[in-house]
C-alpha cells in the first residue's frame, strides 16, 4: 500500500476520536440537563430517581450544581478535543514519537474511561461511542505498523 495512504489511516482516526471528544464536550456543555443524557445509569448509580433526589428540601439547588459539574467535564472535553485536533494538524502524526506519544496518552485514558463506565455506569449510552473510539485508535495503531520511518 502507498505510504501517503497508509499515513492518512494513521492521522485520520486520531482526528476522529478529537473530533468526536469535541462535539461529546459541546452537547454536554450547552444542554440545560446534562445529567440526564445518561439518566438511566446516573439513578441506578445513586439508587434513585432524580425527580426523588431534587424534591428533597435540602438538595433544592443540586441541579445548580449537577450543571457546573457537567459544564465542567464539557470544557475539558473541548479542550482535549481541541489539544488533539491540533496536535494532528501540527505534527500529522509523522514521525514515531509524536505517534507513540499520543498512542500512550490515549491508551491509558481510554483504559481508565472503560474502566470507570463498566464499574459505575454499565448500562451507559456511551459505551458504543468508546467501542467506536477504541476501533479508531486500534485502526491507527495498526497502520502506523505499517508505515515506513
Amino acid at each position: 500500500m502507498r505510504q501517503h495512504i497508509v499515513h492518512s489511516f494513521i492521522w485520520f482516526p486520531i482526528f476522529l476520536i478529537g473530533l468526536v471528544t469535541l462535539v461529546l464536550g459541546l452537547v454536554w456543555v450547552c444542554h440545560p440537563e446534562p445529567w440526564l443524557l445518561d439518566q438511566p445509569p446516573n439513578e441506578a448509580l445513586i439508587q434513585t430517581t432524580f425527580k426523588n433526589l431534587f424534591s428533597l428540601e435540602i438538595n433544592k439547588y443540586l441541579p445548580s450544581y449537577l450543571k457546573v459539574i457537567y459544564q465542567f467535564l464539557g470544557l475539558w472535553l473541548i479542550t482535549i478535543g481541541l489539544l488533539i485536533l491540533a496536535y494532528v494538524k501540527v505534527t500529522r502524526l509523522a514521525t514515531a514519537q509524536a505517534r507513540n506519544a499520543m498512542y500512550f496518552i490515549m491508551l491509558i485514558t481510554l483504559f481508565g474511561i472503560f474502566y470507570l463506565v463498566f464499574t459505575f455506569l454499565p448500562t451507559s449510552p456511551l459505551i458504543p461511542v468508546l467501542y467506536i473510539l477504541g476501533l479508531l485508535l486500534i485502526c491507527s495503531l495498526g497502520f502506523s505498523t505499517q508505515l515506513d520511518d
